[in-house]
């Protein structure tokens, strides 16, 4: 934990206006250190330290997130309140980058958007927001001209992940397999598997495109005016390469569930079509301009993928001996698999009502 004055020595790296004032926490994020720098200037900064064990690719992070935002810059160029519908990253001094490192930790600096807010709601009205939001941030970068990284690579690569899972149940560390529930969850696994791994196989194939994509959708990356309009998309660190199933399928995964992830009550979860709808009806709005035939006939795809991912990943980590995900006690990691194979399997038979109402709109 750095003190204050460490703060201010790093934020003062920076190319920022002003004197620094103070400097205090800013936010609940899981991932980054995030603090307010208040200053006597026209803006106040947001100085965050980046999580360099998630990312540790810094330098194609920021290259990422400097492309995205300067193109997005250029498009709405004639918006008179542009700096609150994009990002602005400030320059380090020495270095001309937008990041800063002591050879240990790696820092950033933005301006800090006033009377902009976040919110936590999931609901119809904001899951249409979302919708509309991030496929308005893929359209705008659509034609982005320069070459941008995976800065997690093999993200959302379901291949990858029931590759995982196969090793996991070979070298079986924790002994779980033998265990009755654990046969019978890998047999219903991969049962889909085949079907599951289908974007990879389309994307060698040529029919599926990558897209530039946020990558962790979730209504609280968006923030808002005091009008309730929408003013930008937040939280870029994992802006990369990808399916647009990863935006579409991973907000539907945490958001149209009747239950958190980790709810032992199986029995009460389920897929919600009234999230799926507003969602869909949002970010067909807004992207579906530049998406594929192919593209929009597997978004109800997308809404089952993504469960069934996190599954797959939950129940490789409890069969490895819980070495991945934080758990609170010893089955969580089972518990968290039942709660998404469950979910998986409400999506999955609602995909019929999920394709008709993707081709009425």
């Amino acid at each position: 934990m750095k003190t204050p004055e460490q703060l201010q020595a790093i934020a003062s790296r920076f190319a920022i206006q002003g004197n620094i004032l103070d400097i205090k926490p800013l936010g609940n994020g899981l991932i980054n250190d995030t603090y307010l720098v208040v200053t006597d200037g026209p803006d106040h900064y947001v100085l965050q330290r980046i999580n360099n064990a998630i990312f540790q690719d810094v330098e194609l992070l920021q290259h990422n997130i400097d492309c995205a935002t300067a193109h997005i810059r250029r498009k709405l160029a004639d918006d008179p309140d542009i700096d609150r519908k994009v990002l602005t990253f400030i320059p380090c001094t020495a270095t001309g980058k937008t990041y800063w490192t002591d050879g240990q930790t790696y820092w950033r600096v933005s301006v800090f958007i006033k009377d902009a807010y976040t919110y936590e709601t999931v609901n119809p009205e904001y899951s249409y927001y979302c919708g509309k939001a991030f496929g308005a941030f893929e359209a705008l970068l659509a034609d982005i001209p320069d070459t941008l990284g995976e800065t997690i690579p093999d993200f959302h690569n379901m291949e990858l992940r029931a590759r995982q899972l196969r090793e996991a149940v070979a070298a079986d560390p924790a002994g779980r397999v033998a265990e009755p529930e654990v046969q019978a969850i890998l047999q219903d696994l991969q049962a889909y598997e085949e079907e599951m791994c289908k974007a990879e196989r389309m994307y060698r194939e040529g029919i599926l495109p990558k897209r530039i994509c946020h990558c962790d959708t979730k209504v609280n990356n968006m923030m808002f005016d005091a009008d309730g309009n929408i003013l930008c998309v937040i939280d870029l660190d994992t802006l990369m390469p990808s399916f647009v199933f990863s935006d579409f399928g991973d907000f539907l995964r945490t958001a149209a569930n009747t239950v958190a992830e980790d709810d032992p009550a199986v029995d009460r979860v389920d897929f919600r079509m009234d999230i799926f709808e507003a969602f869909a009806k949002g970010y067909l709005e807004s992207a579906g301009a530049f998406l594929t035939p192919v593209e929009k006939e597997n978004l109800p795809y997308a809404a089952c993928l993504f469960p069934y991912m996190q599954a797959v990943r939950f129940f490789a980590d409890y069969i490895n001996g819980d070495t991945y995900y934080k758990i609170k006690y010893p089955d969580h990691n089972l518990v968290r698999t039942r709660n998404q194979v469950a979910l998986f399997h409400a999506a999955l038979a609602k995909v019929p009502a999920m394709k008709a109402y993707i081709d009425s709109l």
